[in-house]
């Protein structure tokens, strides 16, 4: 039907779509930091590296972060871009996806959705015959793991010498991250609730690739088996956009996973905070931490920008 293999041999990036931290071998996401980094430093070197490519931008949720970073950073690299809501499109409602993909490939040179569930952004990419960037969806935050993982490489450099430590909800950002640490070698230890580990789908992909590159990846309900010794102490949101009546309830469960000063003690003394943003302060994580030295909350949320620019370039360059 298209054009788009994930592992097409040989070919790099260009022109295959960015959905998962699976999409992507360990000698890719290297590349990507290294570019990444390279735009960071010397952004008019790359300000004409996209020159009249056009980005359409679907949100079907609030966006902040990626919303400002695919705008500003698609028009960094010469290109531009379109915003698309829900009272523009209203995907699988107004008009199916099947139907905006095969539109949109005909007026633009990439898409990035941001939505609900995952299969959207798997069907969007399937029809369309431009690539398809996931901006977020239930399942996964790849672009967020980029960014996670740029920062932890700027602060503490070589990822394989670290233990991170993930406390809170076994969500999409913990899926990324678990699949980004087990394709790069990493050491990751998912401190959850028992009833809200991570899917037993993604663990066993983990596991698989784990074999591969000498990666450990660890569940635990214990978050202090979690932090203790750990480099990186990371946390996200009890409740995500979609589960607000959960919220109550949720907050009872993950208490005990709060980033407090004494969780944070049991880590390494020079260890690193990392949120994805935006934060509950007071719930996940206390003010103290999030507002401390070893906080790097902000460095991530740039890091968005640098990343993404670096997806983008390669996914849609000529």
């Amino acid at each position: 039907m298209k054009k788009k293999t994930a592992k097409a041999a040989g070919k790099g990036l260009r022109g295959r779509d960015f959905i998962s931290m699976d999409d992507c071998s360990a000698g890719e996401i290297r590349s990507l930091f290294a570019l990444a980094s390279a735009m960071k430093s010397d952004r008019k070197k790359y300000r004409k590296a996209l020159e009249g490519k056009m980005m359409a931008l679907i949100f079907e949720k609030p966006s902040l972060r990626t919303r400002t970073t695919f705008t500003v950073g698609i028009k960094q690299l010469g290109g531009d871009s379109l915003l698309l809501t829900p009272a523009d499109i209203s995907l699988g409602k107004r008009e199916s996806v099947y139907d905006v993909a095969k539109n949109l490939e005909r007026m633009v040179d990439g898409i990035m959705i941001r939505t609900f569930g995952h299969e959207i952004c798997t069907t969007m990419a399937d029809h369309a015959r431009v690539p398809v960037i996931n901006g977020l969806t239930d399942h996964e935050h790849p672009c967020q793991a980029m960014a996670d993982l740029l920062t932890v490489l700027e602060y503490k450099k070589n990822l394989r010498r670290l233990k991170l430590a993930y406390v809170g909800d076994g969500n999409n950002v913990a899926h990324s991250l678990m699949l980004a640490c087990a394709k790069l070698g990493g050491t990751l230890f998912i401190g959850t609730p028992p009833g809200y580990r991570p899917e037993a789908r993604v663990m066993e992909r983990c596991k698989d690739l784990a074999a591969e590159s000498g990666a450990t990846i660890v569940w635990t309900a214990d978050p202090a088996e979690a932090a203790r010794g750990a480099d990186v102490v990371y946390t996200d949101a009890w409740a995500s956009m979609g589960q607000e009546e959960e919220a109550e309830v949720r907050r009872r469960i993950f208490s005990p996973y709060q980033v407090n000063r004494a969780l944070f003690s049991l880590a390494k003394g020079d260890a690193l905070f990392m949120h994805c943003l935006p934060a509950h302060r007071g719930e996940e994580v206390t003010d103290e931490i999030i507002d401390s030295p070893n906080s790097v909350v902000f460095t991530q949320a740039e890091n968005r920008l640098h990343v993404q620019k670096a997806i983008m370039f390669e996914l849609l360059r000529d």
